[in-house]
């Protein structure tokens, strides 16, 4: 990430990219694919994030 971002506005995009990852193997083959994919995923061009800037 560029420099010229405030460190607040860098903190929520970090946490945004952590939680645009799947979900673990280990955790779909714990609920025997109960759980598949991650509802919170977001692709960088359709959904945009909701984060107010300067």
């Amino acid at each position: 990430m560029a420099k010229a971002k405030s460190f607040e506005l860098k903190k929520k995009l970090a946490k945004a990219l952590t939680q645009n990852r799947r979900i673990p193997v280990f955790v779909i083959a714990r609920t025997k694919r109960g759980v598949v994919r991650n509802p919170k995923a977001r692709h960088w061009r359709t959904r945009k994030l909701k984060i107010k800037t300067r």
